[in-house]
């Protein structure tokens, strides 16, 4: 009872980073996807003040789900370390060379440091989602071994994996263009709204597809994941499905209330409803949550870390995300810079 608990506050981080870290990394999709200085001015603008308030806070889901996993399932996460370091490094490069490329683009002066800056925030957008959703496959299809040390290309590069990266990069350039469609409509710009409205379409139409041809993938290659998806977590997969069909129809009809939701939830949904198939593993079909279980008094010292953490952190990240929802604080710092 206790395993699973801290299995689900595990989890919890792994959603909220999806959705929100998953919108940035999107962003930088679009940014990638802008095309030159001049047609590209607009956009980029907008992806910057987006993101420049809740960039850096977001990724604080990456290190409270790593946390959870190092404390709460040492030998799961022993395991995945030493089978998929490969794309964990490559995603921590990401990460890493992102947040530089991101911050030193603004403050560059120069137009060819600034495009190499913006080169690396955009790729970087791209590979680590990818990564994440390699290792995503890895850990769904079995490719990690109970005792760690897998193959150290296969476990990542496999057709499950591949589908997981790719799911990951379109999912958050859906969730991006989404966000972004909001944005530009609530601020009044007709051609951002209509620019952002286009790609939001297209990659909800995209990811859609992808995950349909995906369900062939997972049927050949990971048979125990495709059949829980199909019978005990399908009514979370039918619920996505109906959340981002409908998030398309309101981007469509040009409405913004509840289009975020929407989207939101399709993306939640999904990654739930992965959740449920691989319950009770944690790795494929031979390492369960009670055998990968740190002691008992561990995972209730976890439990009470999460829950001062939640009455501390979580207010804080709420109204920070409610001031940038209402540009207040990318107005602070259009003032400070006059």
């Amino acid at each position: 009872m206790i395993p699973d608990l801290v299995a689900v506050l595990l989890f919890v981080g792994v959603v909220a980073y999806g959705l929100l870290g998953g919108a940035d990394f999107g962003a930088g999709f679009w940014d990638l996807t802008g095309g030159g200085a001049v047609r590209g001015r607009a956009p980029r603008h907008l992806i910057d003040a987006s993101l420049s308030p809740v960039w850096e806070a977001n990724h604080t889901w990456l290190i409270y789900c790593l946390v959870m996993l190092w404390s709460g399932f040492p030998a799961a996460f022993t395991a995945i370390t030493t089978t998929l370091y490969i794309p964990l490094g490559a995603a921590a490069l990401g990460v890493v060379l992102r947040g530089a490329g991101f911050a030193f683009r603004h403050a560059s002066m120069r137009t060819p440091e600034q495009r190499a800056f913006g080169a690396a925030f955009a790729l970087a957008s791209v590979l680590t989602p990818f990564c994440f959703g390699a290792i995503a496959g890895g850990i769904a299809s079995g490719r990690v071994p109970a005792d760690g040390g897998g193959a150290p290309v296969g476990s990542w590069l496999n057709p499950t994996s591949v589908l997981g990266g790719v799911l990951a990069v379109l999912v958050c350039a859906y969730l991006a263009a989404v966000y972004l469609f909001v944005v530009a409509a609530r601020a009044g710009d007709e051609r951002l709204e209509h620019y952002f409205r286009d790609r939001a379409l297209l990659s909800g139409a995209v990811t859609g597809a992808v995950s349909i041809a995906g369900i062939f993938v997972l049927r050949q290659d990971a048979g125990r994941l495709f059949h829980e998806l199909s019978h005990r977590a399908l009514p979370l997969v039918v619920l996505a499905a109906v959340a981002g069909v409908t998030s398309l129809v309101l981007v469509r009809a040009r409405r913004t209330a509840g289009v975020r939701a929407g989207a939101g939830a399709a993306v939640a949904l999904v990654l739930l409803g992965w959740g449920v198939a691989q319950y009770p593993y944690l790795l494929g079909t031979h390492l369960t949550i009670d055998d990968a279980a740190a002691p008992t008094a561990t995972l209730w010292v976890q439990i009470g870390v999460v829950i001062a953490a939640g009455v501390l952190i979580l207010p804080s990240l709420v109204v920070l995300f409610r001031l940038a929802g209402r540009d207040h604080l990318q107005a602070e710092a259009d003032n400070a810079t006059h």
